[in-house]
């Protein structure tokens, strides 16, 4: 399985990647192991999707990237984006 996921950073903006081990990339992420997050820590992992292929995973994360799939994310995680503490 692949993985298509999306990180809630500290400064409230979307983090989206892909990878075939979720525990492990989160860990990472959280841990400051990756350079393009470890400035927004805390974060939180607040979607995923599972994928077949790494090939769909990676045009998922992309898709995701657009101003359309960023829509998307915020349609729906509205509930949890508006009861989320600031």
């Amino acid at each position: 399985m692949h993985y298509t996921y999306v990180l809630l950073l500290s400064n409230k903006k979307f983090y989206i990647g892909s990878t075939s081990n979720l525990k492990l990339r989160l860990k990472d992420h959280k841990n400051g192991r990756v350079k393009s997050t470890r400035q927004f820590l805390p974060l939180e992992l607040v979607y995923f999707e599972c994928c077949f292929s790494k090939t769909d995973a990676i045009k998922r994360e992309y898709q995701l990237k657009t101003g359309f799939g960023r829509g998307y994310l915020r349609r729906r995680l509205e509930n949890f984006l508006n009861n989320t503490p600031t």
